[in-house]
C-alpha cells in the first residue's frame, strides 16, 4: 500500500481523480487519498517547490475513519 501512496502523491497531488479528492474544510487536511480501506490526509505546499505533507493516515471502517485508534469526523 505504501508504494501506491507514493505513486499517487508523487505527480500532480492536487489533481482530483477517482482516488484523490479535495475535502470540505476540516481540521485535518484539505486533501484525501483513498487506497482500499486506507485514507491518507494531506496538504501540498507549492512555493518555493512542491512538497506533500501527510497530516494523518486512517482506516475506513463502514462510515467511520479511525486515526490512531480514535474515530474522527470529517
Amino acid at each position: 500500500m505504501l508504494d501506491a501512496v507514493e505513486e499517487q502523491l508523487a505527480h500532480e497531488p492536487t489533481v482530483e481523480t477517482k482516488k484523490r479528492k479535495p475535502m470540505r474544510p476540516n481540521p485535518v487536511a484539505p486533501w484525501e487519498l483513498r487506497i482500499n480501506p486506507l485514507r491518507v490526509y494531506y496538504d501540498v505546499e507549492v512555493e518555493p517547490e512542491q512538497v506533500v505533507r501527510i497530516r494523518a493516515v486512517g482506516i475506513k471502517e463502514r462510515n467511520r475513519v479511525r486515526v490512531g485508534g480514535e474515530v474522527i469526523g470529517l
